[in-house]
């Protein structure tokens, strides 16, 4: 499924391989691309400058004009009249589609990615046209003071020439909305005040490309984009899904989500807003194997998406009433109801994405025979991510529960993590006191209609996405307030300007940077601690079965390896050998880590990050308790679930090669993903 720049990019690229039919001899030939020096399995990629033409022969008369940042793989070098020529195919299956000229070419040595953060509450990256301009301000004492100049230039459409291009103005969402900025190059530097930051260098389609500026209709180099429009906002959404608790004590909980909602339609109805801002219940239990009273595990009763207004919700709600019967824990599935939400309610029309967890229980762990998901909560966390929704946690800490408060808060902290704000999204009850939870539920179900009601009159209240401060949130000495509902309108407000950022950015068409080539920091220069930019690994479709195959061998083998610690390598060479790993790296003998064994493929080395599978040692093994290795077990059987997910989502794969391999499709993983 092609949603993006780069997939329309293609489309040209499809129509102009065939230079003639039927094919001549050498596109028939099946063939293997190049490797890359020191690989073994990676093959040689190359992505096209603007002006590249695909030519039957090295300089042979006109040819196919291909768009920029096009992904050839290399299977072949020449050189005539002192230029050197590609020898390139569409696809690594074996088939030549023609030569290009190298200097029109950039190599691409590791299939990295970049994605930008949510600009919410913080300045937009400026791309330098060159490293050392980067780097004057990242070891500046006075960064601001260089940058404020730049960026006011940048985005007044007259930059300056150290300057390349500007960061979108609104979010472009790389999942939904996929484009290519493909990492040529990572250096590691420190700020003038001692932070690590990374300096990338990366490239994209370039504004002068004639194919690729039909495809894309992206604005000029440093061009400022069109400011937003409150009449873009005006047609704004909000769905909001309670998940709640509904087993036993939890009735008056349940009756008070309702009577907060029900204010908030009338409300809103009464200011003509009823169409903009829905909401939605889901309930859930836990393992109805074990306890089949239960009914259910999770259970959606209201689809904001099926709510035509407060009496259609209050209707269907009411059939979420407490259980009759006890769990067979006293932790409960949320993670189930939450992934509920998710996956059944369809978010794509909705501008702000909000699931509201409540319950008086922790969660049972994705190790858990019990659990209907397997997932823990970072696993929740990333598919709420995928989806653009936030997670908030109403934990009541009633007195029955006290044992059991620590776990859950630890959980849900976790499950409620927000990369935009300084605290998760997490708001305990002292003792469950129904009233003190009312006034929660009340404020937050406020606060986030409010987002709706001045986005839609273009208000330039705090939160709106026309007027927030750029350091707005900023503020450390307000990042923990201390009533729980002046935090929740503060959470609640830089969330709406984030979600409205992100919803200008998908139907105003905002694209990624139209640059060629230039370096960013992955990190504010002003404010270290913000990250600007993600890095995202581009992994095929082929490559994630590959790595769920070699992840699902290790659990085996380790399990197994809990009775005997000490064969725990010896099972995982045999592993490897029937895999079919190189028998070299298999028998070496200093190989003494699972990334020594050539496990998993070469498209996770040198990633800038660190493994914990491939860096786990037979000494590390040996010295953990059976907690540990449980504990390692349990959480790569996670991944594998999540890996599962992923696979068989077809949504979030895309096509870079018109669909020729659907082996080939890629996905951008977030590097915490990875095993």
């Amino acid at each position: 499924m092609i949603r993006c720049t780069a997939g329309l990019a293609l489309a040209a690229l499809a129509a102009g391989l065939l230079l003639a039919a039927p094919a001549p001899a050498w596109a028939q030939a099946k063939r293997e691309p190049l490797l890359m020096d020191g690989k073994k399995t990676l093959y040689q990629r190359a992505l096209t400058r603007p002006g590249a033409v695909l030519k039957r022969t090295p300089g042979d008369g006109p040819g196919a004009q291909q768009p920029s940042m096009t992904r050839l793989y290399v299977y072949g070098r020449a050189t005539v009249a002192g230029q050197e020529w590609l020898e390139v195919g569409l696809t690594a299956k074996g088939t030549v589609d023609g030569w290009v000229a190298a200097d029109l070419t950039l190599p691409w040595k590791q299939q990295l990615a970049l994605a930008f953060t949510n600009p919410a509450n913080r300045d937009r990256s400026l791309l330098f046209a060159d490293r050392k301009s980067l780097a004057e301000v990242l070891e500046s004492d006075d960064p601001a003071k260089l940058l404020a100049p730049l960026r006011q230039a940048a985005s007044a459409g007259k930059p300056d020439p150290r300057v390349a291009s500007i960061e979108p103005e609104t979010f472009v969402d790389i999942q939904k909305k996929f484009y290519l900025l493909p990492i040529l190059g990572v250096e590691e530097t420190f700020s003038a005040k001692g932070h690590r930051v990374r300096m990338l260098e990366v490239a994209s389609v370039s504004a002068d490309d004639p194919a690729s500026q039909a495809a894309a209709q992206v604005a000029k180099p440093g061009a400022q984009p069109a400011a937003p429009k409150t009449s873009l906002l005006r047609n704004f959404t909000a769905g909001i899904v309670f998940v709640v608790d509904t087993t036993i004590s939890m009735g008056p909980y349940i009756d008070r989500t309702r009577q907060a909602v029900k204010a908030i339609y009338d409300k809103v109805e009464a200011s003509g807003l009823q169409g903009q801002v829905k909401f939605g219940m889901v309930g859930f239990r836990s393992s109805v194997k074990a306890v089949p009273g239960l009914e259910y595990v999770a259970r959606t009763f209201a689809d904001p998406n099926k709510i035509k207004d407060g009496t259609d919700f209050l209707g269907q709600a009411a059939q979420a009433k407490e259980a009759t019967v006890s769990s067979a824990r006293f932790s409960e599935d949320a993670y189930a109801g939450v992934m509920e939400a998710l996956q059944t309610v369809d978010w794509s029309g909705f501008g702000g994405r909000f699931v509201v967890l409540i319950t008086d229980a922790g969660a049972l762990n994705g190790s858990d025979p019990l659990s209907a998901t397997g997932f823990d909560a970072a696993q929740v966390r990333a598919e709420a991510a995928h989806r653009g929704v936030a997670l908030y946690t109403l934990h009541l800490r009633t007195p029955k529960g006290q044992d059991n408060h620590a776990e859950a808060e630890r959980q849900y902290r976790e499950l409620s993590g927000h990369p935009l704000l300084p605290t998760p999204l997490y708001y305990p009850v002292d003792a469950g006191n129904v009233a003190e939870f009312g006034k929660l539920v009340d404020t937050l179900a406020d606060a986030l209609a409010a987002n709706v009601e001045a986005a839609a009159g273009g208000k330039a209240t705090v939160g709106s996405a026309l007027t927030a401060a750029p350091d707005f949130g900023a503020d450390k000495n307000a990042a923990k307030p201390a009533d729980p509902q002046q935090r929740m309108r503060r959470d609640a407000a830089m969330l709406g300007h984030a979600m409205q950022l992100a919803y200008l950015g998908r139907v105003s068409g905002a694209q990624a940077p139209p640059l060629f080539k230039a370096w960013i920091s992955d990190r504010d220069a002003v404010r270290p601690d913000v990250p600007t930019t993600e890095v995202r690994v581009l992994l095929t479709r082929n490559q994630l079965s590959d790595m769920r195959t070699v992840l699902d061998s290790i659990a085996k083998q380790a399990e197994a390896a809990r009775l005997e610690p000490a064969d725990f390598f010896k099972k995982m060479r045999s592993a490897a050998v029937v895999l079919g790993r190189d028998p070299n790296m298999i028998n070496d003998p200093k190989a003494t880590r699972l990334a020594d064994l050539g496990l998993l493929g070469e498209y996770l080395d040198d990633l800038p990050y660190q493994s914990r599978v491939l860096q786990l040692d037979q000494a590390t093994w040996t010295a953990w308790s059976i907690g540990q290795q449980q504990a390692f077990i349990d959480d790569v059987n996670r991944k594998l679930r999540h890996y599962q997910i992923m696979h068989d989502d077809v949504d979030r794969w895309v096509a870079l090669d018109q669909g020729a391999d659907p082996g080939e499709a890629v996905y951008p993983v977030p590097l915490d993903l990875l095993p």
